[in-house]
């Protein structure tokens, strides 16, 4: 038997996990993600992961090289899959040779980082690239600067397009600082692992707003919290249970309210604009467990006393710069009318959205988002056809970046207006909904 019947297609294997996927499982899952992102109707089984791994993995059908190509993001020939007219023993290499092949491993890292060149300038890309091949030497302060800018880059390319557009750059981010941390020097690594707990957490918050299944958010979550840990960074590892609980969904309200109020009472101390937001989140999961209305109404005024607190004006966000940097007035009472929504109170949920929203303080995603939640708060009221205006006019904004959260609390929204399902507006926005691509 060959040395390549022994082993296998061991580039797969090597590939899958630099990119973190552990198992054939993680694979499958990983798949079916990047499918629905790319607007494929497709999946697989551990059981043909196995098959690629195998000595003959074949060649892959067209749907399927578009989706592996988005995964890894190397030619299908450097994860060792076999063009029909080649030969097998031709296509894999054992992963000791792997490592003795300097320009190879380029070129695979070079693949993971593709999805984050065109947001770096020529000479940051040249800085990535060498370190990449050479981390000791070339892994500086002004790696870390170059990564962090294009991580906030990412961010504000989020806002406009949308999560399915981002994620390759936010994915070969992770992936290059996960490869570069390995042979840079102490404290380099400890600050490339800082940005890559930002830039794992911005992987989880786009993966959750296109539509991923909760355990690919988990991953990139527990990811982040590993690199906040292993960099020192407790106020990180807080946020990260912040955003947790906020991709926590409503039916578990328990394990919502027990995050926000870990990320407030850990072992850390969380900068003002954070704790605000932390106790509003838990403000809101107390309102969904049916706490008292006055409850959640203190916990709220304990919100805008931390708020109060900032030293600093609130700044426009980035993924790099202080936590909740942005986060101000308007989006915390924005914040608190979904509590107000969620303890029965949908009128007065109605009022402060309306308020709020007219001061223009919001980005498109954000703006989609209170816009979505102000048409599923004029429902609730018993406001049909002012529900579906709004309905309609959040999708407006969200439709063509699409901004799944935004969507989502569309169709809830739609849910809730069935009973009134004849009324001309009310149709209008069930269509439109409907016939949204992807």
């Amino acid at each position: 038997m060959s040395q390549f019947q022994r082993q296998g297609n061991t580039l797969f294997v090597a590939a899958r996990l630099r990119c973190g996927w552990h198992s054939q499982a993680d694979v499958a899952n990983a798949y079916r993600c990047h499918a629905e992102a790319l607007g494929e109707s497709a999946s697989i089984t551990a059981r043909q992961v196995r098959r690629w791994e195998s000595a003959t993995p074949g060649w892959p059908n067209r749907v399927a090289r578009r989706i592996l190509q988005s995964m890894f993001g190397v030619p299908l020939e450097e994860l060792g899959f076999v063009p029909l007219r080649a030969k097998p023993e031709s296509a894999v290499t054992p992963v000791h040779d792997l490592k003795e092949e300097p320009v190879r491993r380029r070129t695979f890292l070079g693949g993971v980082l593709a999805g984050a060149a065109p947001l770096l300038d020529p000479p940051a890309l040249d800085h990535v690239t060498a370190a990449i091949a050479n981390a000791r030497r070339y892994a500086d302060r002004h790696l870390v600067t170059h990564l962090s800018a294009t991580l906030d880059e990412a961010g504000r390319a989020d806002g406009r397009a949308g999560p399915r557009q981002v994620l390759p750059a936010a994915l070969g981010i992770v992936g290059c600082i996960g490869e570069l941390a390995r042979d840079a020097p102490g404290v380099i690594r400890r600050d490339l692992l800082a940005v890559g707990a930002r830039a794992a957490e911005f992987t989880a918050w786009l993966y959750r707003d296109a539509g991923a299944a909760p355990h690919t958010t988990a991953f990139f979550h527990d990811r982040a919290v590993e690199w906040a840990t292993l960099s020192g960074d407790g106020p990180m590892h807080a946020y990260v249970l912040l955003r947790k609980a906020q991709a926590t969904d409503r039916d578990d309200a328990v394990r919502m309210r027990d995050l926000a109020h870990a990320a407030v009472h850990g072992p850390w101390t969380l900068p003002p604009r954070a704790r605000a937001e932390a106790l509003q989140q838990e403000a809101r999961a107390m309102a969904l467990t049916g706490v008292t209305h006055d409850e959640v109404a203190r916990t709220l005024d304990r919100a805008h006393d931390a708020l109060a607190e900032a030293a600093t004006p609130a700044q426009p966000a980035t993924c790099t710069g202080p936590l909740c940097a942005g986060y101000n007035t308007d989006r915390l009472m924005a914040q608190s009318a979904i509590c107000h929504r969620e303890a029965g109170q949908p009128e007065r949920a109605v009022v402060l959205l309306r308020r709020h929203l007219s001061h223009e303080a919001f980005a498109p995603r954000d703006r989609a988002f209170f816009t979505a939640h102000l048409a599923g708060a004029l429902a609730a009221a018993s406001e049909p056809d002012e529900a579906a205006r709004a309905g309609l006019a959040a999708l407006q904004l969200a439709a063509v970046p699409h901004f799944g959260q935004a969507l989502g609390e569309l169709r809830r929204t739609v849910a809730v207006l069935g009973p009134h399902a004849r009324r001309s507006l009310v149709r209008e926005l069930r269509r439109a909904l409907t016939d949204l691509p992807g």
